[in-house]
């Protein structure tokens, strides 16, 4: 399942095509998408395919199209502190961005059948939390797994706020899902060749909405056991945290807002990503750490701006002006009507000559007037003329090396690599080192 939207070049065009193709439609989503790349849950010799709307799989590590995982995302309606169980848990990759969403204070539970792929899991996330950037911009909930099959939980199983399950339901295993909610949740499955919502909204009832098609590997059935009891599995441990772990959240979150300044989503934001906690600053989004990628917008080669003449005027059929009939003076002279026209334009000549295109220009203001390229030039060239001249050469240069950049494959370093800002006023703290590597998490960057 999946090739519903067009591959990328990395990770924030694969997010821009699954928000341009609607996948992705909420803040907190496209956030969580972009911190984590998904290529970093490939294998090295597949990492070339991360950008493509396809499942991948590789002997039992699977990660589905990123479509369906924004789907999913979507539909889970995930908010701080919520308790969230991922069946058929995986690479552990939405689990992750799950967690950047719960919050420190959430529950994030998976259950994997491979013992190897809670391995790779565990990898996974520990080089995000040690080596990733995008690690100190967010209050993370980190995922817990154990092996076991999903079927196998014991019937007196906790319930949760939030339930994925990751492999197609057969329909006498629904009322197994449906069971695993609190009421008030939400439980998102494959069901029937459907991606399907379920949201529990009382003891005994149900809303259903279907999603879209999906093809879905089914559930792996139990195996019997040899002595004819039903094995168990028992799910992660819920673990109240320490007073250090929370005194270590916190000190984290007095920085972190500190850092956020007047944009911080929490205080209402007014743009896609706010400065602080936002994409910008955390140095995730496209125009972040790595390149600052430019966008040239192709346009015809400008001209200098020709201003009107009375012989221009003349031969454009202006006329004189009306008799005045309350004081019977005769109709000023066109030079006259362009003095005080070229006179209003004055504060606007630099926005004209800016939307020039070709060979003609128009002049804004009553009365415009067109001039034609072979008129008469003005002899004297204004200072803006020549700051319109250097703009026309400096995009003939981008232009060059957008060239340059497609034939060698290779983009261009443009910006240094955003300053981690909540590291470095951990860093600044008059606090012992082992107490800042504490702070840190003991992170490697």
């Amino acid at each position: 399942m999946g090739g519903a939207v067009s591959a990328g070049e990395d990770n924030d065009d694969l997010i821009d095509n699954l928000k341009e193709a609607y996948y992705i439609r909420s803040y907190l989503v496209e956030r969580a998408f972009r911190a984590i790349d998904r290529a970093d849950y490939y294998l090295d010799e597949y990492r070339d395919n991360a950008y493509k709307d396809l499942a991948w799989r590789h002997g039992n590590i699977h990660l589905s199209a990123p479509c369906i995982y924004s789907e999913v995302m979507e539909a889970l309606n995930l908010q701080p502190g919520l308790s969230f169980l991922n069946l058929g848990s995986g690479t552990g990759y939405l689990s992750t961005m799950v967690g950047l969403i719960l919050g420190p204070f959430g529950v994030n539970h998976g259950i994997e059948l491979h013992a190897d792929v809670i391995e790779y899991a565990y990898q996974k996330l520990d080089s995000f939390i040690k080596t990733s950037d995008s690690f100190d911009k967010f209050e993370f909930c980190e995922p817990s797994f154990v092996v076991g099959n999903c079927l196998e939980m014991p019937p007196e199983s906790r319930q949760y706020d939030r339930v994925y399950c990751g492999a197609g339901v057969q329909k006498e295993h629904e009322d197994y899902m449906k069971n695993l909610l609190k009421v008030g949740g939400v439980l998102v499955m494959p069901l029937e060749e459907k991606l399907t919502k379920i949201t529990r909204t009382g003891t005994n009832s149900w809303e259903i909405k279907k999603i879209i098609s999906v093809s879905f590997a089914p559930l792996v059935l139990p195996k019997h056991s040899t002595n004819g009891k039903p094995k168990t599995i028992p799910l992660p441990k819920y673990e109240v945290r320490t007073l250090q772990e929370l005194t270590r959240i916190c000190i984290r979150h007095t920085l972190r807002v500190n850092t956020d300044g007047p944009d911080n989503p929490s205080r209402g934001r007014g743009s896609s990503f706010s400065v602080g906690r936002g994409l910008a600053v955390a140095g995730l989004h496209k125009y972040g750490p790595r390149f600052k990628r430019r966008r040239v917008h192709r346009q015809r080669h400008c001209n200098a701006l020709v201003l009107a003449t009375r012989q221009v005027v003349a031969n454009s059929g202006i006329g004189t002006a009306p008799l005045d009939s309350n004081n019977n003076q005769g109709a000023r002279s066109a030079a006259e009507e362009i003095e005080e026209e070229e006179a209003e334009l004055a504060a606007g000549q630099r926005r004209a000559r800016r939307m020039m295109r070709g060979s003609r220009s128009t002049g804004r203001g009553a009365g415009a007037v067109v001039v034609e390229e072979e008129e008469e030039t003005v002899e004297e060239e204004d200072e803006d003329e020549e700051e319109q001249q250097h703009g026309c050469m400096m995009q003939n240069e981008e232009e060059e090396e957008e060239e340059e950049e497609k034939e060698t494959g290779e983009l261009l370093p443009r910006a240094q690599p955003a300053v981690n800002v909540l590291r470095e006023r951990i860093l600044g703290l008059p606090l012992p080192e082992p107490l800042k590597m504490y702070l840190l998490y003991y992170r490697e960057k």
